[in-house]
């Protein structure tokens, strides 16, 4: 224990201190002021429409309570500086629509009355719609929570920012649609489903002839007073704050509605059918668990998704950053606090975070002002908000998402820079679009991460060239300066190996090589095995009983079951070839030294076991007679197969291969096998391999992969790649013949490398 620690848990808990006891009071008070008064002034009349929308009229002293209790939970418990809690259109007919597929009765009808509420069947299905909302809404709540106690927030760190965008811009669009119901004044049942979006706006379209035209106008209107206001603007202290066009707009059009009654009959009826007494909290109705479940899960993922969707846009704006998990905390409060009222599951309230944000507003005291006055002005004075025209509301929340629709015209710069993120981005936009907020947001986290570990496996392999008289190797395809070393291939990986590219690595290699892999046939499996099985018996030839209750030895370990062949030789009718088969024992200690001969033993291109110069004599002598060369002579038992057919002559111009893994992050098991294989294959051809620049993380997954032999040992791995170039010339070519780059590179001038010509 530590007062350190113990402030930073304590910081860590409750995120409002980190902004409380350094809060700029002169240079920011008045920015939180002025946000706070235009979001708590938007929030009364909001409640209102989520209200008429849902059709399940919920008692405004239970609606402002919640929305009062969420706002001042996120303010203690968020992240965000930018954030406004509040219920969300989407979210709610969500809720609406999990009652309908329970079979609970509509409280309203289709044109916003209500018809026998002293009916007490009527009361009493009203009663358990609004209990069942609030055990959706703290179910949904408790998730969140469990969801952060395994510090599932983290999910959020993998997603792109093309995949926030695409989704915002989609919710955008399915809000404006929502407001579609106040813009013409049309009550309508929403579809529920795929492509619900489109059969919204068919039925919209049918009902146009009943639209009210003073709703219309009035929503235009409006939509002009909000677009001038973009050309106001006030400064204060050399900072531009956005004119609170929003706030004079909605207490100019209250006081002049309450005047002459601008606000529309279906809304009245609405408004007026609001019971206006407190109903008290109830324990959540868990009877019908088994059925709601599901739908709370959506629900939760969904509402902390979107939470943090939005804050992260507005951290990335204002050079902050959130924790994806403690907003897994705070809304998941925030959702049991509005259960307690019997309210709705909460979000991110987009057209509230907007006004709050270009309103001018720096911390989340400008939310806590907000609710505040929300909660004052609603309880005293909410029955003049009742009179607003619903097509000046609708305005309100319909051009603060437009903002969030700009990101389509950036669509074709997407396509040019990235088109992995340009996919992303569209099928994002379509599947939330078609599908909705939950089921789409399904698919494009699934689509999303298949793209991304397609990408991350996707192999790249680059062939090196050296820059003369110089320690660099840059790409041969890129640099014109570059020059191939002869005798010598050197191939970058550009990423990881794993068992998802391991066979593109393989089959680059051959092709970069002009060479073909054939599997080795029938008798020389035969003749391999049996190998393998006559050492066997010979390391136990002096044992003479065993109990069958030992568990079974492994089986043998088996290098490679490949041969290399020239391409221009693969079609041919001789199948022959000289290869050298390394015989492995069954123990990763004891390893034998004898080799089978597959074909003539009479290869021209053989290699010695390679020596880096780091070990003494002895164990030199030991390196090369555990990995012999193909022409190499063998004890009395070695068996020599097919020797009626002729050897195949493989002309080798490359004596080493060099792998360049200074970029590999990891092997993994199926990588390194693969990877062993392939540079047993090489060596029987007389080809060398070795690996420059491999980070020691690696060295420990080849460690742990028992990659490690006789053959395949540390001398043949360099710690930078000039090392191992170094290395194969000075053994394959004479010391008199050596380029200047082996005596010469270290005291050239430093001015030579800016020779380097890159083509663009």
């Amino acid at each position: 224990f530590s007062w350190r620690r113990f402030r930073k848990i304590i910081l860590k808990m409750f995120p409002v201190l980190n902004w409380l006891f350094s809060y700029r009071f002169r240079e920011w008070i008045s920015r939180d002021l002025l946000a706070g008064l235009s979001v708590g002034m938007f929030q009364i009349p909001q409640g209102l429409l989520g209200i008429w929308l849902t059709k399940l009229p919920l008692p405004n002293i239970n609606g402002f309570l919640s929305a009062f209790c969420c706002s001042m939970a996120y303010v203690v418990f968020g992240t965000s500086h930018h954030i406004s809690i509040g219920s969300f259109s989407i979210l709610n007919v969500v809720v609406t629509n999990i009652l309908k597929t329970l079979n609970f009765n509509q409280t309203l009808s289709s044109n916003g009355s209500l018809d026998n509420f002293s009916d007490p069947t009527l009361v009493k299905d009203y009663v358990e719609a609004l209990t069942l909302t609030a055990s959706i809404t703290f179910l949904t709540g408790i998730i969140q929570l469990l969801l952060a106690c395994f510090c599932l927030g983290f999910v959020t760190t993998y997603v792109p920012k093309t995949l926030i965008d695409a989704y915002l811009t989609a919710a955008a669009l399915h809000v404006i649609v929502s407001q579609f119901t106040f813009i013409f004044d049309i009550m309508l049942d929403f579809h529920k489903g795929p492509l619900d979006i489109f059969y919204t706006l068919f039925h919209f379209f049918l009902a146009l002839p009943k639209a009210n035209a003073t709703s219309i106008l009035l929503f235009l209107l409006s939509m002009a007073a909000l677009r001038l206001n973009k050309a106001i603007m006030i400064t204060y202290k050399h900072s531009p704050v956005a004119f609170p066009m929003e706030l004079l707009l909605i207490i100019t059009v209250t006081i002049i509605s309450n005047r002459i009654h601008l606000h529309a009959k279906s809304s009245s009826a609405v408004v007026s059918m609001i019971p206006q007494r407190f109903l008290p909290p109830t324990q959540p109705d868990l009877s019908n668990l088994s059925k709601i479940i599901l739908h709370a899960f959506s629900l939760a993922i969904v509402s902390y998704f979107l939470l943090v969707f939005v804050g992260e846009r507005y951290a990335s704006l204002h050079n902050y950053s959130i924790a994806s998990n403690q907003e897994l905390i705070a809304v998941g409060l925030c959702n049991i606090c509005s259960s307690f009222f019997k309210s709705f599951v909460v979000s991110s309230a987009i057209s509230g975070t907007v006004i709050q944000e270009k309103t001018g507003g720096r911390t989340q005291l400008a939310a806590a002002i907000g609710a505040s006055m929300m909660l004052v002005i609603a309880l005293k004075l909410g029955h003049f908000f009742q009179m607003i025209p619903n097509g000046i509301l609708a305005a309100i929340v319909v051009f603060n998402v437009l903002p969030f629709l700009e990101k389509i015209l950036d669509v074709p710069i997407l396509w040019r820079r990235d088109k992995y993120h340009f996919v992303i981005w569209l099928m994002t936009f379509a599947a939330v679009l078609c599908f909705g907020l939950d089921v789409g947001l399904a698919i494009a986290m699934g689509f999303t991460f298949f793209i991304i570990t397609i990408r991350s496996h996707r192999m790249k392999m680059v062939v090196l060239g050296q820059i003369p008289n110089m320690n660099i190797y840059r790409s041969l395809s890129i640099y014109r300066a570059a020059r191939e070393i002869e005798g010598i291939k050197i191939f970058q990986c550009c990423s990881s190996i794993s068992f998802a590219n391991v066979n593109h690595f393989k089959t680059y290699l051959l092709h970069k090589m002009d060479m073909k892999a054939v599997p080795l046939d029938e008798s020389e499996m035969r003749a391999f095995i049996s190998l393998n099985l006559s050492d066997t018996a010979a390391e136990r030839k002096d044992l003479k009983c065993s109990c069958v209750c030992d568990p079974p030895l492994p089986p043998p370990r088996i290098p490679y079951t490949e041969k290399l062949m020239k391409r221009r030789h693969a079609d041919s009718n001789s199948s022959s070839s000289s290869l050298n088969l390394v015989h492995w024992s069954k123990y990763g200690d004891k390893l034998s030294s004898r080799t089978l001969l597959v074909g003539a033993a009479d290869a021209q291109c053989a290699s010695p076991g390679f020596n880096t110069g780091l070990m003494t004599e002895k164990n030199e002598d030991e390196g090369r007679r555990a990995c012999l060369s193909p022409g190499s002579a063998i004890d009395n038992s070695s068996v020599q197969l097919d020797q009626e057919e002729q050897p195949m002559y493989l002309p080798c111009p490359v004596h080493t291969i060099i792998l360049d893994f200074s970029m590999v992050q990891f092997v993994d098991l199926i990588g390194s096998e693969l990877l062993r294989q392939i540079i047993h294959m090489f060596h029987n051809v007389g080809i060398t391999v070795l690996i420059a620049g491999c980070h020691s993380s690696v060295m420990a997954d080849f460690e742990k992969n028992d990659f490690f032999d006789s053959c395949v040992t540390k001398e043949r791995f360099f710690l930078t790649l000039h090392d191992a170039v170094l290395a194969a010339l000075d053994k394959h070519q004479k010391p008199d013949k050596l380029e200047p780059i082996v005596e010469e590179f270290a005291e050239g001038p430093r001015a030579e490398q800016q020779k380097v010509e890159y083509l663009a």
